[in-house]
């Protein structure tokens, strides 16, 4: 057995870090709490907002810019109802308004898990030894809707990791919807996603032909946001669509919403930064970031993660991109072999191609390759499926590649009986990573006593892991509720006892 030392760092749920939402009981609600407010006193609107402001704005930044931007949307209702404008009522009475469609959500209150662990951009002012590092995090609330959070550490020339403290105030960022699409790309992304919502194969779009073709006819090759909802009301205007019409449409406007833009104030820290789900292809949450430190040709730096955006109409596999932490870039992954979860970029390029690890059957790991970083049509091949009795039932990556003299080593997942989910690893060429130079006879890590009891019992789980000063440095969940810390000598763990050569 190799020996895997726990490290004393360690996450758990933490209810008191909440974000705020905007929240709709209802219209025919809204329109009688809006009348009730209007008739409100003009000093026992001061004297409420006054009460609030002192209660709510220590919890989050901004909070009277909040209650505006709530209040501009229901606006509609009370110029309907009333006739009123901004202009007719008072600031300190359009807050108030705007504070009654307003909730707090708690964003890490159920679980705090699937950590990625990569180098933080800025490495100075360290000692000797040490390396300054980012995890991101699911924190997962009501309703188990998850996002991504992170947190800044230093790992110490004896591999111990130093978190630095945090605050309860945490705050979502500016999203910027300002991609330029490419027609054709975008045109296969529609019918794509019309024929996984009607059969799970590619089907025949006839029925929405006319239509589509009506609103992309209006469009250039490159075109942005703004011209494609010009291009929908244009159509849509003055017309009853048919189901099948509607249905399409959703189409076209889910895969517009899946690209955005997105910055955090500079006024925040790592720490207090949330990504929550924006777009509708994430309204269920935002899963397992797969962070990866890419080096391009040039030898510049960029951040990568593959992740997974839940929705009503399924799931959509999405990338994310950062050079800073601050300012990040959402785009889906086209092609007929971007989909299912759990997809991991390496962190260069092989033989002037991308290279990703999948898993396109639920059970196997796959290699794919590409030209471009998010379409992904070339067909896959299996390198690693189940066998020993620890995997039987399904294996998948813990993260992307990491690159070592010996290959390139894929921390890997296993689920055996009573799907206990465990650690192990591949290694692969160099060069050719479709091919398997050793694997793991016996599990890497095994959830222990202190970690198999959680919201998914028996779990230990990964999606990202670093080398540092001779060891391997893995980031884990806990049954799907805590996270924690593990080291391994590296040396070790590559020795031939410890991996069956293929």
């Amino acid at each position: 057995m190799i020996y895997v030392r726990r490290l004393k760092a360690k996450f758990y749920p933490n209810p008191k870090r909440v974000i705020t939402r905007f929240f709709m009981p209802g219209s025919e609600r809204a329109k009688h709490l809006i009348e009730k407010l209007i008739k409100f006193p003009e000093k026992d609107v001061a004297l409420r907002l006054n009460y609030l402001l002192e209660d709510f704005s220590g919890r989050h930044r901004k909070i009277t810019s909040i209650f505006k931007d709530h209040f501009i949307r229901v606006k509609e209702i009370l110029k309907a109802e009333h006739d009123y404008t901004i202009e007719k009522i008072s600031f300190e009475r359009l807050l108030l308004i705007g504070s009654y469609f307003t909730m707090e959500y708690s964003i890490e209150s159920a679980a705090f898990f699937n950590p990625s662990i990569v180098n933080d951009p800025d490495q100075s002012s360290l000692e000797e030894g040490q390396k300054r590092v980012i995890v991101s995090f699911r924190a997962t609330g009501e309703g188990h809707i998850s996002s991504l959070v992170f947190r800044s550490g230093i790992l110490t020339k004896d591999n111990e990791l130093i978190f630095k403290a945090f605050t309860r105030l945490v705050e979502i960022p500016e999203t910027i919807k300002r991609h330029v699409y490419n027609k054709g790309h975008f045109f296969n992304r529609v019918q794509t996603l019309l024929a996984e919502r009607r059969t799970g194969k590619r089907a025949n779009a006839s029925a929405y032909k006319n239509m589509i073709d009506d609103i992309m006819s209006g469009l250039k090759d490159r075109f942005i946001y703004g011209e494609l909802l010009a291009s929908i009301e244009k159509y849509t205007e003055d017309k009853q669509l048919p189901y099948q019409q509607r249905r399409a449409l959703n189409a076209i406007e889910t895969s517009a919403n899946s690209h955005y833009e997105m910055k955090f104030s500079y006024d925040t820290v790592l720490s207090e930064r949330v990504i929550f789900p924006f777009s509708f292809t994430e309204s269920k949450g935002i899963e397992d970031m797969r962070f990866v430190e890419f080096i391009d040709d040039d030898g510049s730096i960029i951040y990568y993660s593959t992740y997974t955006g839940y929705s009503e109409g399924g799931i959509l596999p999405k990338f994310i991109s950062t050079k800073d932490f601050r300012k990040f870039k959402v785009l889906p992954m086209n092609g007929e072999y971007a989909k299912d979860k759990g997809m991991a970029l390496f962190p260069r390029k092989i033989k002037g191609k991308y290279v990703m690890l999948s898993r396109l059957d639920g059970a196997s790991n796959y290699i794919m390759n590409s030209d471009k970083i998010n379409i992904w049509n070339n067909r896959p091949q299996k390198i690693h499926e189940p066998t020993y009795p620890w995997e039987l039932i399904q294996v998948g990556n813990c993260g992307s590649p990491l690159e070592t003299k010996q290959g390139w080593l894929v921390i890997t997942h296993g689920v055996g009986p009573v799907r206990q989910y465990s650690l192990g690893a591949i290694l692969l060429d160099l060069d050719n990573p479709t091919k398997v130079i050793a694997r793991m006879k016996t599990p890497l890590m095994v959830p222990n006593e202190d970690e198999r009891e959680g919201y998914v019992p028996n779990v230990v789980y990964s999606c990202g892991s670093i080398l540092h000063n001779g060891e391997l440095i893995i980031p884990y969940s806990m049954s799907d509720y805590a996270s924690g810390f593990a080291a391994v000598n590296l040396e070790t763990l590559l020795d031939k006892k410890s991996f069956k050569r293929q």
